[in-house]
């Protein structure tokens, strides 16, 4: 028989663990970061984008005094990446520096089945940068504008191709063969390095890429720029017209960056990366950087993060059915 001093002296016991363990947590978290963090980068090594996630995990690294190190999970739109992340230890070593908008936001709307969950395998930390994507065609091509570009692609049908290599790429490839009733075919590719190579060597009539990936190529003429996927033109691209100006008027794409963890990361451990990242966000090296390949700042927080996250979801279900895409 279990008296009523052997209760009071087991609630004790378990108030000392539940102290204990609530202590250990907060020294983990006052410690925090002891180790190197791993940054999942969704991109192949090389990549434009990839060096967008190794030039924030250097201010990271540099803020905090922490080695960071880069891993690249490329493959599947973002997709390998994010269930690496979604599937890792959640003790704020494994960070996410990616495209929220579109492996978040977008995902969904594009996959029958996702192996994670958007919203709810991830702690959502803060936004970093805004970057839409531009309509490239080969520099020496007779297309100057875009209408010059859909006049020939009505005329070439589906003997004529596109490509793409991200969520936010296809989307608003697709919006624009949407509008005007457009057959040309989708290729897809891992890299966008090797989808530029094949546009500037003649394989493909255009495709939608982010301008971190084709800055250098547009800079040599050897691609050019016929309209950014933003309504409207951008600070970092100011001589690329907007969407809208453009002609493709069902079109607001814009691309925004964002850090993430798994799910059941520390809260303390949560808002010091928030507020690390914020500080990375907010530096003038980091606009700097941003603007010289096509971007802007877009500093946030978490609340912000979530608020996008909803509304982008909502949105990505619009563009999704206008474009008439599959899912995969």
């Amino acid at each position: 028989m279990i008296s009523r001093r052997d209760v009071l002296q087991a609630g004790v016991g378990g108030l000392v663990a539940a102290g204990a363990g609530a202590g250990s947590a907060f020294a983990q978290a006052a410690d925090y970061p002891n180790k190197p963090i791993h940054a999942i980068c969704m991109f192949p090594p090389g990549a434009g984008a990839d060096v967008i996630v190794r030039f924030f995990a250097k201010q990271f690294s540099d803020l905090t005094g922490k080695t960071v190190v880069v891993e690249n999970r490329a493959g599947a739109f973002g997709n390998i990446a994010s269930e690496a992340v979604a599937r890792a230890k959640p003790d704020g070593y494994t960070i996410y520096i990616a495209p929220g908008s579109s492996v978040f936001s977008a995902a969904k709307h594009l996959f029958n089945k996702l192996p994670f969950d958007p919203v709810n395998d991830f702690e959502h930390v803060t936004l970093l940068m805004r970057i839409p994507f531009v309509m490239l065609v080969r520099g020496d091509s007779p297309y100057k504008t875009v209408a010059d570009l859909t006049e020939d692609l009505k005329k070439q049908g589906d003997k004529a191709s596109y490509g793409s290599t991200a969520n936010t790429g296809l989307v608003a490839s697709e919006l624009y063969k949407a509008q005007f009733g457009l057959k040309t075919v989708e290729v897809k590719y891992k890299d966008p390095q090797v989808m530029l190579n094949e546009l500037v060597a003649g394989n493909m009539a255009f495709c939608h890429c982010d301008p971190t990936s084709a800055l250098g190529q547009m800079k040599s003429g050897k691609l050019r720029a016929l309209a950014s996927s933003s309504g409207t033109r951008t600070k970092a691209l100011p001589d690329v017209p907007g969407a809208k100006e453009a002609g493709i008027t069902n079109t607001d794409l814009t691309a925004w960056w964002s850090v993430h963890t798994p799910k059941g990361v520390d809260p303390a451990i949560l808002a010091k990366l928030e507020g690390w990242f914020n500080q990375v966000a907010r530096q003038e090296e980091t606009a700097k950087f941003l603007y010289n390949i096509g971007a802007d700042p877009f500093p946030g927080d978490t609340a912000q993060l979530k608020r996008l996250m909803a509304s982008d979801m909502e949105a990505w279900g619009r563009y999704v059915d206008l474009a008439k895409i599959e899912k995969l």
